[in-house]
Order: C-alpha cells, then sequence, then structure tokens
C-alpha cells in the first residue's frame, strides 16, 4: 500500500513540473504578427498594389 502511495506522490510531482515547464515556456514565447496594410484599403488591395510597385521597379 506504501509503495502504491509513494509511486501516486512521484507521478504527481512529475507531471507538475511539467505543467509549470510547458506553462513557463508557453510565456516566453515571442508572438510576431504582420504588419498593418495601408490606411483605405483591405488586405487584397494592398497586396496587389504591392506586387504592382515590385513589378514597376523591375
Amino acid at each position: 500500500m506504501t509503495t502504491i502511495l509513494i509511486i501516486s506522490i512521484v507521478i504527481v510531482i512529475v507531471v507538475t513540473v511539467l505543467t509549470i515547464v510547458a506553462i513557463s515556456k508557453g510565456y516566453a514565447y515571442e508572438h510576431q504578427i504582420d504588419p498593418l496594410p495601408n490606411e483605405g484599403t483591405s488586405g487584397g488591395e494592398s497586396q496587389s498594389i504591392n506586387r504592382q510597385k515590385k513589378n514597376e521597379d523591375s
């Protein structure tokens, strides 16, 4: 009976430590976002404008 209790306590400690490690990694992750499109245009329009500018530069 005591062996089962000791094994259970070890499993609970291991799971707790792994949970804390996973949460810490999640908070340390650097999120990246896309830049905002130009004002007055929707996302699709700004992409086509950017393509036109690249073609003109070539």
